[in-house]
């Protein structure tokens, strides 16, 4: 791992500088990538910006910025790629400050901005160390979030048409599957769900394995089967869909039949059920038929007394006197044969009784 300090002018910096769809934004000679794909594409407020070139012509020091230096000599802007869209937009005669263009400044204004020097750091190593050494320094301005930083690591063709479908404001993925997605294309949530979907998990296992493929085809179209077989198996949408993973209920399922119209009735009576806390997990349960999902209810300090003095201290399952510190509450008639957190259905065991219990 080898990092390094540079002293690099803004006249350096805005050298050949590109701000542009097509090409992208660049400067530096053309070596500079200052906004890689990882990067999320929003630009600073007119405060902000202005505050950067008011920082440079008062001769202030501006935070220290980092450069990732690649293998064929570029470099991609990993911190301060506002900042450098900024004073790069000022000396293309972009916009203005205090009505002022930097063509309107004098000569000596004019080099006292270029000449100013930026502290940068330069990085360069393998993935591994790259990754950890963001991690460490994603500590100013916007963070990067967790596929953000993936992101900076696996670029490449197939990250580009990935994010075309995942990572922009408006993009397909939203239009299609908002009502069921947390977070933000931006800040690349809906690209980690779907990766996280049909990888189970192994997101940065896929990233690498697919990174150089010419295109993000196997994850769209097996995203659309996701949303696909969701809205048929549930198509009664309710706001507690939002956030389920149904792309791991989909990899588990998706060749089981089930009846539409019987799972939504279940689900109507669950969502009516006290007991169930998580409503959210009734999706998970109703296939799964796992009650973990559901968070039922448990009974409260009250209810776990009065059993406990109407037994006396005595286990309904081994008969042995305990403290009720020693045990805990279990339902009479299990939750799934329809009894209730209700005092006359608790009954105190033992902690190895009530677990031996679980088990069964």
């Amino acid at each position: 791992m080898k990092i390094q300090l540079k002293e690099i002018t803004i006249k350096e910096v805005t050298k050949g500088y590109k701000n542009s769809d097509e090409e992208g934004v660049v400067g530096y000679g053309g070596k500079l990538n200052i906004r890689p794909k990882y990067q999320r594409e929003f630009v600073y407020k007119d405060d902000k910006r202005n505050a950067v070139i008011d920082t440079i012509k008062r001769v202030f020091p501006l935070n220290v910025m980092y450069w990732v230096k690649n293998e064929d000599g570029s470099f991609e802007v990993m911190d301060g790629q506002q900042r450098t869209i900024s004073f790069c937009e000022y000396a293309a005669g972009k916009f203005s400050l205090n009505n002022l263009y930097f063509h309107n400044l004098t000569d000596t204004e004019q080099n006292q901005i270029l000449d100013y020097k930026l502290m940068i750091y330069f990085c360069e190593g393998n993935d591994k160390e790259k990754l950890d050494w963001f991690k460490i320094i994603n500590i100013a301005g916007e963070k990067l979030m967790d596929q953000e930083l993936r992101n900076a690591i696996y670029t490449g063709t197939w990250l580009t048409d990935a994010k075309r479908y995942f990572s922009k404001s408006g993009c397909p993925a939203y239009g299609m599957a908002s009502d069921y997605l947390t977070g933000s294309p931006i800040r690349q949530d809906y690209l980690e769900t779907a990766i996280s979907w049909i990888s189970n998990d192994k997101i940065e296992e896929y990233m690498a394995n697919h990174q150089h493929k010419p295109n993000a085809n196997e994850l769209w179209l097996y995203f659309q089967s996701v949303i696909s077989w969701l809205k048929a198996v549930f198509p009664n949408y309710r706001k507690e869909m939002k956030g389920v993973p149904f792309g791991i209920l989909y990899n588990e399922f998706k060749n089981k039949e089930f009846d539409a119209k019987k799972l939504e009735k279940e689900i109507t009576k669950l969502m009516q059920d006290e007991d169930v806390t998580k409503k959210s997990g009734i999706y998970e349960y109703v296939l799964t038929r796992n009650e973990k999902f559901l968070n039922i209810r448990a009974f409260n300090d009250k209810q776990k007394r009065e059993a406990y003095e109407r037994q006396k201290g005595i286990c309904k399952k081994c008969k042995q006197h305990f403290e009720i510190e020693e045990m805990e509450a279990d339902h009479i008639k299990p939750w799934h044969e329809g009894g209730k957190t209700i005092s006359k259905n608790c009954q105190m065991l033992c902690k190895q009784c009530n677990r031996t219990k679980a088990g069964k």
